[in-house]
């Protein structure tokens, strides 16, 4: 039993930090705008399959070394993160139940959420400007969710039988 929570770990760590190589990856200037926030996609995922393990300060903590990271406003993402991880826990018992399709429009929603609260969170450090391209991200990772999920859920459940 307790080898089995171990392997769940690992696997919950090598997702998290094959995202955060996505996350820093260098990509041409085309590529980066359509780049989604893909450690929050993993952790909305944990947050939802296994909430037990998987928590607010976790979340804040993954925030605070993609802040590292990246060179952003240090807790920036923290904040971000935290808080999709709060209403992922929040609503965690009905979202499983949900279809893929409507889990996607609720990972819509939280990315959205977490799009704006950054840009938020830059305009009032500099001046950032709004643009349609600002929208690419969340559209990209909504898209891919189904995916994430299918490919995450695989490495679970593989993790278990094991």
């Amino acid at each position: 039993m307790l080898t089995n929570k171990k392997q769940n770990i690992h696997g919950y760590f090598l997702t998290l930090l094959l995202a955060m190589c996505l996350k820093v990856l260098p990509l041409p200037d085309y590529l980066s705008r359509l780049n989604p926030d893909w450690v929050l996609l993993i952790l909305i995922y944990w947050t939802l399959a296994v909430p037990e393990r998987m928590g607010v300060f976790n979340a804040w903590c993954v925030g605070i070394i993609v802040d590292v990271l990246t060179g952003r406003l240090l807790g920036q993402q923290a904040l971000v993160y935290a808080l999709v991880s709060y209403t992922c826990l929040k609503f965690h018992k009905r979202l499983r139940q949900y279809p893929l399709l409507q889990q996607s429009l609720f990972v819509f929603f939280s990315l959205l959420f977490a799009q704006v609260l950054i840009f938020w969170i830059e305009r009032i450090e500099s001046t950032t400007e709004f643009t349609l391209i600002f929208w690419l991200p969340v559209l990209v990772g909504t898209v891919l969710w189904p995916m994430i999920y299918v490919v995450l859920r695989f490495i679970r459940i593989l993790g278990q039988t094991r």
